[in-house]
Parts: structure tokens; sequence; C-alpha cells
């Protein structure tokens, strides 16, 4: 049976990505259309990365409910690491939509040279448009961050910032918008550049947190505190040493050794160490996996 605390985020997580899918497609199509007729091709990009967001919507959907599974035979450890796929995957369209974007805009400005440019207008829709979608995008990248840092959800995190890239293409758009109705006639184009370079920061800035993932990094030094006061507040463990903390999906797992009396028999060790995981599972805002290792306290023992 799935953890009731990873069922309880898994509909958190769902409410959230589900109003993110509505939003974005109302954006996607408003966007382009309104690109279209006016001839902006910053803010059609734009629509396009709205688009985009749509994919990485289903992204998480996927990823969080293939990566809350039980355990298996075959994943003994769980299905956890789905999730950070997810996010590579999030990532990875991040960084292929800002490529994209840069390749079209940079292609528009070569052309304009080559033909001479005369005068450029731009419709006053174009700023409306972005307006309406940096207000509604930041207000889904804060919900969604927020969810995103209550379930330690990578995916979540990920896609909120997907949320905060569209915001701050608009601005771009914006921008750029203006610029050329002051006389600028590159300026839509540049819009789409910087929006393209923003996009793909976010991009790597994601799949360097799914890097450290994957090389089994330790868990944040806020989370190890808690654990740290956690094992302290048990006063029949005298001492404790060999903390080793990673992260799988949504999931801690972690080892230490703890140093009890060593008149205590097995079945009195035994109780102190499931104490400890209950503790653990009770206070812990997150799923974790505990093995505790239990060793006489003698100064040999100690490290």
């Amino acid at each position: 049976m799935i953890h009731p605390i990873t069922q309880q985020n898994n509909a958190a997580i769902r409410r959230v990505t589900y109003w993110g899918m509505l939003t974005n497609f109302g954006l996607a199509v408003s966007k382009s259309i309104v690109g279209l007729a006016v001839g902006s091709i910053s803010l059609f990009a734009d629509g396009i990365h709205s688009l985009s967001d749509l994919l990485t919507d289903v992204a998480v959907l996927v990823g969080v409910h293939f990566g809350s599974k039980e355990p298996d035979s075959e994943h003994p450890y769980g299905h956890g690491r789905l999730e950070t796929f997810s996010t590579a995957f999030v990532a990875a369209i991040l960084i292929l939509v800002g490529c994209g974007m840069i390749y079209k805009a940079s292609g528009d400005i070569a052309k304009m040279h080559a033909a001479g440019t005369g005068a450029v207008t731009i419709s006053s829709w174009v700023i409306w448009i972005a307006l309406l979608s940096v207000v509604s995008k930041e207000i889904l990248y804060q919900w969604t961050r927020i969810v995103a840092v209550r379930v330690h959800s990578s995916v979540v995190y990920a896609n909120a910032w997907h949320h905060r890239s569209d915001a701050l293409s608009s601005i771009a758009v914006i921008i750029g918008a203006v610029a050329v109705k002051f006389g600028y006639p590159h300026g839509d184009q540049l819009g789409a550049i910087v929006v393209g370079i923003m996009i793909i920061l976010v991009g790597i800035k994601v799949i360097d947190g799914c890097f450290r993932e994957f090389s089994e990094r330790a868990v944040d030094a806020r989370t190890v505190e808690q654990i740290q006061k956690i094992i302290d507040s048990e006063e029949r463990i005298r001492s404790w040493h060999k903390l080793r903390t990673r992260s799988v999906g949504r999931e801690i797992f972690f080892d230490l050794h703890i140093l009890v009396d060593p008149q205590l028999n097995i079945t009195d060790a035994h109780e102190i160490a499931e104490c400890l995981e209950n503790t653990l599972h009770e206070q812990m805002a997150q799923p974790v996996n505990v093995m505790v290792h239990i060793e006489p306290d003698l100064p040999e023992m100690r490290k």
C-alpha cells in the first residue's frame, strides 16, 4: 500500500498540475493565435513555450504516478528514480525549446538585414496577452513551488520553474514589443532570444539537480539536522555515528550506527532501534526508509 503521506502529496501534486495544464492550454492558444495574427514572432514563440508546458505537466503526472508505486522484486528500493527521470525530461524540453526560439529569432534578424528593414509596427494586443501570461504564470509558479517544497518533489519543483520561465519570457516579449513601438525594429526578435537564453539556463539548473541525485548526494543540510535532532532526542541512545543519507525520488534513505547500553539484551536493544524508526516516520515530513545498526557502547566502538 502506498504510504499515506505519499497519497496526500500526490493529490496535491495532481491538483496544482491540472490547473497548470488548463492555464497552459489557454495561454498557448491565445498567444499563438494573436502572435500569428499580428506578426509577433516572440509572442508566437512564447505560445509554443506554453504548449511545451503541457508536455511537462504530463511528464509530472506520469512520473509521480509510476514513481509512487510500491517496491517489488525488481525494484526493492521503490520506483522513486522515475520521478528523477521525469525531472530530467522536463529539463530537456526546456533546453530544446530555448534553443529553438534562439535559432528562429536569429534567423529572422538575418533575413531582415538581408532584405532591408522598413518601418516595423506591433499590435498592443501583444503587450496585453503577455501581461496576462505574466500574472497567471507567476501565480502558478508560486503555488507549484509551495507544493514542491512541501512534498519534496524535484519534478514538481522543475515544473514550477517551467511556469516561472514562461512568466519571464512574457516579460521579455513585453520589453521587445515596447522596443518596437519606440522604433527599434529588432526588439521583438531580441526579446525572443532573451526568452530562449533564460529557458536554457533554467533547464541546465534543473538537470544539475538531477545529476546530483543520480550521484547519490546526501540530502540537504536542514533535513540532516532534523534527523540528528530526532536521534539525539532518544535518551536510550548513548551515542551514534556513520549517518549516511540519500534521496530516491521523494523518499529519504539513510542508515546509521547507534550505541546502547552493553548490558541490554537483544530484545531491548531492538526496541530502542524500532522506537527510533517510528519516531522518524512520525516526525519527518516525507517518507523515510531507515536502517539502524546497533552496537554496544564500548570505548573501542566509539568512532
